[in-house]
């Protein structure tokens, strides 16, 4: 348990300076992709019959799948909350659109594969200490002590 526990939440003794450039980034990156995921879900109607499907699923569900990696999953990363599992489905969804969606093209995906170096970069760093991850972390230290 407290090899997850470790892996899930970030390092307590984390710099001031780094936990506010990941905050930074968490607020920045997932605010952006929640915009694309608040359209997608304002036009799901116009969207759902012919939103791509390059996975098979149907287009309704690859739409909604989409809308939850970049509307759910953007909004729990922002403030925080289990961090390195929302970000999976982020990045699932950035390799989507960019592999198949854009053929792996920076000139017609280039949004969607900055947006996967990103989320790449904060699932491998984690969240930063100030999150709700940072504060379950430390809540957990101190019941150690």
């Amino acid at each position: 348990m407290e090899k997850v526990l470790r892996i899930l939440l970030p390092n307590a003794q984390q710099s001031c300076r780094t936990a506010l450039y990941l905050l930074v980034a968490r607020v920045v990156f997932g605010l952006l992709l929640a915009m694309h995921g608040w359209q997608k879900l304002q036009g799901f109607e116009q969207m759902s019959a012919h939103f791509p499907d390059p996975l098979g699923l149907g287009s309704s569900l690859s739409l909604t799948l989409a809308i939850f990696g970049e509307l759910a999953c953007s909004l729990a990363l922002v403030i925080g909350l289990a961090s390195r599992l929302v970000l999976l489905p982020m990045i699932f969804t950035m390799c989507v659109a960019f592999f198949m969606a854009h053929g792996g093209s920076i000139a017609e995906g280039e949004l969607a594969f900055v947006y996967l170096v990103v989320f790449v970069l904060l699932f491998l760093t984690g969240p930063g200490r100030f999150s709700v991850d940072g504060w379950i972390a430390k809540k957990i230290e101190r019941v150690k002590i």
